[in-house]
């Protein structure tokens, strides 16, 4: 069982910060070519600066809202790398929902950005890997692999969050959905499902509130925060040959939390 992705071409987006940046240096470190998609020029291009020598790796900035940025950063892979194995959508946008607000447009906002992007860029990549497949001599066993990041949002209920948890629940129909379409094609698609992590957001969250640091320890079974190196590992896992016979997969990183009934029956 290989969990090698030397030589794989991956594209991930959302790469300036957080989890799509460790894992687009992870696959980087592992041998893989990697493009760092992000729309914030500046972070980028500032967390990236040591690697701007490397030949195994490029920046794209666009804001992948748009159709052409989605054609620009494909157009910019196939330029440096010739071909596209792997995409992960790791672009994650965040924000508070007041459910009884007519006003508040913060479900769209979320459906366009953690839902629509990934659609749209998985869509572009998808028609590449299968026509790459159609190139090759012989059909591959594998013509590509997709990787949505997730949240186990999607399935808790806080209804200051009912945006951000139908954007990631409709995130995950749609792994399940392309992960059947694309088969046939013999191009996985899955998903990862995450909990709370130690990023630069929750960092300030628990600086203004420690408080809430306990409240996510006590309601992990694991007692702690997990890191954005953890998911990087098990993207690279789902990138690599070791899951070959998995697809249409969501697969949840949480330390338990999830799975934990909070309310406790009674001692007798």
């Amino acid at each position: 069982m290989s969990f090698s992705i030397q030589g794989k071409t991956a594209i991930i987006t959302g790469a300036a910060t957080g989890i799509g940046h460790a894992i687009a240096r992870h696959f980087l470190d592992e041998g893989a070519n990697v493009v760092f998609s992000d729309q914030n020029e500046k972070r980028l291009k500032s967390n990236c600066d040591d690697l701007a020598s490397s030949e195994n790796c490029r920046l794209f900035v666009g804001d992948l809202r748009e159709k052409l940025a989605v054609a620009n950063l494909l157009s910019t892979t196939l330029d440096a790398f010739d071909r596209v194995d792997v995409l992960i959508n790791a672009t994650r946008s965040f924000m508070l929902t007041d459910p009884l607000d007519a006003a508040d447009d913060s479900v769209e906002t979320l459906l366009d950005q953690n839902l629509n992007v990934a659609l749209r860029t998985s869509q572009a990549v998808a028609r590449r890997m299968i026509l790459q497949a159609e190139q090759e001599d012989e059909k591959p066993q594998e013509a590509g692999t997709i990787i949505n990041i997730s949240s186990i949002a999607a399935h808790r209920t806080q209804p200051q969050l009912m945006g951000f948890s139908i954007s990631n629940a409709a995130l995950e129909q749609m792994t399940r959905s392309m992960g059947v379409a694309l088969a046939p094609h013999a191009i996985r698609v899955n998903a990862i499902a995450v909990g709370s992590l130690m990023s630069g957001t929750l960092r300030d969250t628990i600086a203004e509130h420690p408080e809430y640091r306990d409240s996510i320890i006590q309601g992990t079974p694991l007692h702690r925060i997990g890191t954005a190196s953890e998911v990087a590992e098990l993207a690279q896992f789902l990138a690599s040959g070791a899951s070959a016979f998995m697809t249409g997969q969501v697969m949840t990183l949480d330390g338990g939390r999830s799975v934990l009934d909070t309310v406790q029956r009674p001692a007798h």
